[in-house]
């Protein structure tokens, strides 16, 4: 849900998953394709409420991230690592626009205009120009996610919560089964804009979360502010080209877990001119990336392999001449069932 691939704050994760050296040349793909938490369930005796209307609850914060203007530093921590990042969104006639700055690591600045992104790369003056997904926080959702309410039981905690000097409501939504994560998410009483948000599992507590620690609303945010600290003169652009692909026709059977449901299906370049097939899925909070990479001549990879960083698992196998990896933040166990339940038949087209 709250991804630093749907965000960049998680380039400090890539030492996770480098003694897997195929794990990470996926998972540096995926981090560029997105960018150029679990709390304790709450205590006992803390007041809860059901959510009567928990698409409605999730899609006002949706609306929040993408409709306010609106900017401050928020942190994403993961054990020990903690990455701050400072955020500027403002709404004028032309639509959304955005900065976001990375302030720890190695310098990253991106400057969105509605679904548009552009990457800058300091240390290379490139600018990478993809297309944005929607899961970005303070943002949280991807796609509609039409049964959110099958999947997780929402709560309310009527304890008040205060973050980054904003009174917030704290939400709890907590899995029906073993397929995903739940979250703790913190939203702002008077605009609905969420404030903090933490990934949580019933077997490892709190996995990772992400908060403003300060924020400026409405008329206190400047346009001049949009404004990028890099002088991009002469700086080499670089466009992805993502073609669209039909999956099922090309012979693969790739099964979904409950509730999710696809977002996008395209085929994108790699390394050595080389394509990738991406098929990404979700329930609406949660997001999954399947990579289909044919061999090259190289030495053949492991057979299978899995990796973590944080709420983000990677499980990788075989499957015929293609190496699978599945990606996403969620439990690994539902990567492996994704991976190993994938048959190949080629020719078979939809039958």
């Amino acid at each position: 849900m709250v991804r630093l691939c749907r965000q960049a704050t998680r380039h400090g994760q890539l030492g996770a998953v480098s003694q897997h050296p195929s794990l990470g040349r996926i998972y540096i793909v995926l981090l560029m394709a997105a960018a150029c938490v679990l709390a304790q369930p709450a205590q006992a005796g803390e007041p809860t409420q059901k959510a009567p209307q928990t698409t409605e609850i999730l899609k006002k914060i949706q609306a929040a991230a993408r409709t306010l203007d609106y900017a401050g530093v928020y942190t994403y921590q993961q054990g020990s690592m903690m990455l701050s990042s400072r955020i500027v969104h403002l709404v004028d006639g032309t639509g959304e626009r955005e900065r976001l700055e990375l302030l720890d690591g190695a310098p990253r600045e991106y400057l969105r205009h509605n679904d548009v992104t552009q990457c800058l790369i300091p240390e290379k003056k490139h600018i990478v120009i993809e297309q944005r997904r929607g899961d970005r926080f303070p943002a949280l959702m991807l796609g509609s996610g039409p049964t959110i309410s099958e999947h997780y039981q929402i709560n309310i905690l009527s304890t008040p919560h205060r973050i980054a000097n904003r009174e917030c409501t704290m939400v709890e939504l907590l899995p029906n089964d073993s397929h995903r994560y739940g979250y703790r998410l913190c939203t702002d009483n008077e605009t609905n804009l969420l404030l903090k948000a933490q990934t949580i599992s019933a077997e490892h507590g709190l996995i990772d979360q992400i908060s403003f620690t300060s924020l400026q609303l409405g008329n206190k945010v400047e346009p001049g502010q949009l404004v990028s600290s890099w002088n991009t003169k002469n700086w080499q652009v670089l466009e992805t080209v993502m073609e669209p692909v039909d999956l099922a026709a090309s012979g693969w059977r790739i099964p979904f877990p409950p509730g999710f449901e696809s977002i996008t299906e395209v085929s994108r370049p790699m390394a050595r001119s080389r394509k990738v097939s991406q098929l990404v899925i979700s329930d609406g909070l949660a997001a999954i990336s399947v990579f289909i990479e044919p061999y090259d001549s190289g030495p053949e990879p492991p057979a299978n392999g899995m990796a973590s960083a944080g709420a983000m698992n990677i499980f990788q196998a075989r499957i015929g001449g293609h190496r699978l990896t599945a990606l996403g933040e969620v439990p690994v166990g539902t990567l492996r069932d994704i991976v190993e339940h994938t048959e190949y038949v080629p020719g078979a087209g939809h039958q």
